[in-house]
């Protein structure tokens, strides 16, 4: 899959928080939902996806459950806190802001002279 894009720093948990605000899902189903939601273009370790799972959960971003998934084992599903919707809020408020800034630099011609 060398179309993938990376993540750049700092995205990842932007990414986990919309993945959950759809819906609960286990550590792995959000690792899918992000990759289906990207139409395949990001793929997200699962080294990576663990570690930010539970630091979201620590800062109360996230809350988890344990239940059971789609193939009968025991699975800890994860869903959006309400401090978490509203950091969702204000994360896409700035990379919006970022998106945008981003293109006019990149979108400036050369000065003629």
């Amino acid at each position: 899959m060398s179309d993938q894009l990376d993540l750049m720093q700092g995205t990842l948990d932007m990414l986990i928080l919309k993945a959950v605000s759809l819906g609960s899902l286990h550590g792995y189903g959000v690792l899918l939902r992000i990759q289906q939601i990207s139409g395949d273009q990001l793929a997200i370790l699962q080294g990576s996806l663990y570690p930010a799972l539970y630091r979201l959960e620590h800062q109360g971003l996230i809350a988890s459950e344990w239940g059971e998934s789609d193939n009968n084992r025991r699975a800890k599903f994860y869903r959006l806190t309400a401090a978490g919707r509203k950091q969702l809020r204000v994360e896409t408020e700035k990379w919006n802001r970022m998106v945008a800034l981003m293109a006019g630099i990149l979108s400036t011609a050369p000065e003629q002279g």
